[in-house]
C-alpha cells in the first residue's frame, strides 16, 4: 500500500492500494462514527463495482442507500443534487454519518458538495475509479457542480475523511477514459515536476500506474496543504483549465471530456506564452508530442473569439482581470493577471 498525507485544516490519507474497494467499510468504521451511509454513483460504475462496497460496508454493520445517477457531466447540477438530498433525509442521515463518492470527478465533485451542504457538512469518502479522479480530482477538497453559464460554478471547500484509490478499476476503463485522466497527469509535470514530465516522454505511463497516480496526489497534497482555499499557489493546479473549461462549455459539456479539453487548453497557453516571451521555446511542441502520445487532441475548431467569450463566466476572473496559469518552461509554472478583454488576442495565433 502506498499513503499520502494530507495535511489540510482537516487532515486526511490517500490509501493506494489493489483491492481496496473490499476495505471501504473498515476504513468508514475506523475513521468515523457513522451507522448509516449513502453510496453515490452513476449508471457506469455500479453494474461494476456498487456491490463490493455495499457488501463491505454492511458486513462492518452500516445501513446503506444507494443513489445512482446518469453517467456523464450532464448530470452535474442542482436538480441531481437535490435528488441526493432527498434520499439522505429520507434516509435519516445525521452529521456522524457518512456519504460515498464512488466513481470518476463528476460523482466525486457532486457527491462532496452534497457532504458540505447537506446538514451545513457531513463526513465523505472518495472513492476514485476513473485515472482523472484518481490523480487529481478526489484530493482537495474542491467539490460543486456546473450551471448553464460555466463549469463548477456553485460549489464549497469540503475535504473528504479519506481517499481510497484502487488502481485495478482501470482496468474497465476505455481508452477514451485512460486519456481523459492522462491530461491531469501531463499537467502536473507542466506545472511542477520537469523530471516527472520526462519520465512521461521516456517510457510508458501506463506500466507504472501506481507510481504515477502516487506522484500526481503527492504534487497536489504539497500545493494543496500549503493553500488549501486556493488563495494563491493553489491557481497553479488549474494550467489549462480556463481554455479547458470554456471549450467544455462551447461542446455543450458532451463530446469533449474534461482531460481532452485540458490538454487543448495547455497547448493553447503554452503557444500564447512562448509568443509573448514568457514561455521557453520549444514548450508547446513538448506538450502536444506527449499528449498526442496518450491520445488526447491539441487543437479544437473553436475560435480565439468564441473561446474568450465562453471564459469570461469562470470562476478564475476577478472582475476585468482572468487569472491564467503560464510556464516559463516545463516544470515552472506562474500566475499570469490579464485584462479580460485582452484573452482573444493573447491566445490569438497572429
Amino acid at each position: 500500500m502506498k499513503t499520502v498525507h494530507v495535511s489540510t485544516g482537516k487532515p486526511y490519507d490517500i490509501y493506494i492500494e489493489r483491492g481496496i474497494l473490499d476495505l471501504c467499510g473498515a476504513y468508514v468504521k475506523k475513521l468515523s462514527k457513522a451507522e448509516k451511509a449513502v453510496v453515490i454513483t452513476d449508471s457506469n460504475v455500479a453494474p461494476l463495482y456498487k456491490w463490493r462496497i455495499l457488501n463491505s460496508l454492511e458486513q462492518h454493520g452500516l445501513s446503506v442507500k444507494t443513489f445512482v445517477y446518469p453517467a456523464g457531466e450532464q448530470s452535474k447540477h442542482l436538480g441531481t443534487i437535490s435528488e441526493i438530498y432527498k434520499v439522505l433525509a429520507d434516509f435519516g442521515m445525521t452529521r456522524k454519518d457518512v456519504i460515498i463518492a464512488l466513481g470518476g470527478g463528476v460523482c466525486g465533485d457532486m457527491a462532496g458538495f452534497a457532504a458540505a451542504t447537506y446538514l451545513r457538512g457531513i463526513d465523505f469518502v472518495q472513492v476514485p475509479t476513473s485515472l482523472l479522479a484518481q490523480v487529481d480530482s478526489s484530493v482537495g477538497g474542491k467539490t460543486g457542480v456546473d450551471l448553464p453559464q460555466g463549469k463548477n460554478l456553485v460549489g464549497a471547500f469540503h475535504q473528504p475523511i479519506a481517499v481510497l484509490i484502487d488502481p485495478d478499476t482501470l482496468g474497465t476503463l476505455s481508452d477514451a477514459f485512460i486519456a481523459d485522466g492522462m491530461g491531469e497527469v501531463i499537467k502536473y509535470g507542466c506545472i511542477k515536476d520537469a523530471g516527472f514530465f520526462a519520465s512521461l516522454e521516456g517510457g510508458d505511463a501506463l506500466e507504472h500506474i501506481d507510481d504515477v497516480i502516487e506522484t500526481c496526489v503527492s504534487i497536489k497534497r504539497d500545493v494543496v496543504s500549503r493553500d488549501e482555499k486556493e488563495a494563491g499557489e493553489r491557481m497553479l493546479l488549474n494550467f489549462g483549465h480556463t481554455l479547458g473549461h470554456a471549450i467544455e462549455k462551447l461542446h455543450g459539456f458532451s463530446g469533449m471530456t474534461h482531460g481532452m479539453a485540458v490538454a487543448v487548453g495547455m497547448v493553447l497557453i503554452a503557444r500564447a506564452g512562448e509568443r509573448s516571451g514568457v514561455t521557453q521555446a520549444g514548450t508547446a511542441d513538448r506538450i502536444i508530442a506527449l499528449c498526442e502520445r496518450y491520445g488526447l487532441p491539441v487543437s479544437d475548431p473553436a475560435t480565439p473569439a468564441e473561446m474568450a467569450q465562453a471564459a469570461k463566466g469562470d470562476k478564475k476572473t476577478a472582475g476585468s482581470k482572468i487569472n491564467l496559469v503560464v510556464l516559463k518552461a516545463i516544470g515552472e509554472s506562474f500566475i499570469l493577471q490579464l485584462p479580460t478583454d485582452e484573452l482573444e488576442a493573447f491566445i490569438s495565433p497572429e
